[in-house]
């Protein structure tokens, strides 16, 4: 049961991980004018992906500033989720697996 627990919260894990991925290429892709918010598909996406990992993203853009225009929050989550499978996740799940 535990263990199935821990599987889940590393799938939620990698979809944060994807749909953070999937924000970093929108927004570079909206800076070098190769989509156009003007398109509706292009701004639904790109509204639907900010919504969903703002709430994620603002409280490391409140601690860290952005160097010279680069946001630097997402590779700081990156590392953060890193960190939490590394050191609290997978060690668990090996404990609790030979149980």
């Amino acid at each position: 049961m535990l263990y199935g627990l821990l599987q889940f919260i590393d799938v939620v894990l990698n979809l944060i991980i994807i749909i953070i991925v999937a924000q970093v290429i929108v927004s570079w892709l909206l800076a070098f004018n190769i989509l156009n918010m003007s398109n509706q598909f292009v701004a639904m996406v790109a509204n639907a992906l900010h919504q969903i990992t703002d709430p994620l993203l603002r409280p490391i853009r409140r601690l860290v500033p952005s160097f010279g225009g680069l946001d630097i929050s997402p590779i700081l989550l990156f590392l953060a989720i890193y960190f939490i499978r590394l050191v609290i996740l997978y060690p668990t799940m090996a404990q609790v697996r030979f149980m």
